[in-house]
């Protein structure tokens, strides 16, 4: 295992990146559209669209590379899986609205996303968090893998269920 991140982000809107090839333009709905999860969209190729409980502050990410499926930790409370593409060897974590953020190499590759929530409900219902100390952490690993439907392994907060419920009734006209 290689830890690529961990530390704090500032999210606002509930939202943070990876960016894949630096193409994103900042649509939402098609990141998720065709997908049953709400948490982490990859419907685009330019991107990971990370959902948080908080609305607006700072929450904990730590962004893990593996050789192979390391299996589920049941200590988080949110689990969702993706696939996506990383065409460039590099991935970018970015916070909302950011032209900048965190660069991480990464093989070429197909690759399976796992991405995990901690106090995802207590933060929705703080909103926002003026505090340096995050309230909500998450977690994104990710391996080699060919790619497969996203799938909600667990879901345990009304508001992942809320953003599970929206995703899947987006209309799949929104594709691009």
């Amino acid at each position: 295992m290689t830890e690529l991140f961990a530390g704090n982000v500032e999210v606002q809107y509930g939202q943070a990146y990876i960016e894949l090839d630096g193409s994103f333009d900042g649509a939402m709905d098609v990141c998720f559209v065709g997908q049953r999860n709400g948490l982490c969209g990859a419907q685009k190729p330019a991107i990971l669209f990370l959902m948080t409980g908080l609305h607006t502050g700072i929450v904990g990410i730590t962004i893990n590379l593996f050789d192979a499926d390391p299996g589920i930790d049941e200590s988080w409370e949110e689990i969702v899986e993706v696939s996506f593409q990383a065409p460039k060897g590099r991935i970018t974590l970015l916070e909302w609205a950011a032209d900048d953020g965190v660069g991480m190499a990464v093989p070429v590759g197909s690759y399976r996303a796992r991405y995990q929530g901690r106090a995802m409900q207590a933060a929705n219902e703080l909103n926002t968090n003026i505090n340096d100390i995050p309230l909500d952490s998450y977690q994104l690993d990710l391996w080699p893998a060919p790619s497969s439907a996203d799938h909600i392994v667990k879901q345990t907060s009304t508001v992942a269920a809320y953003w599970h419920d929206w995703a899947s009734r987006l209309p799949l006209k929104q594709k691009f």
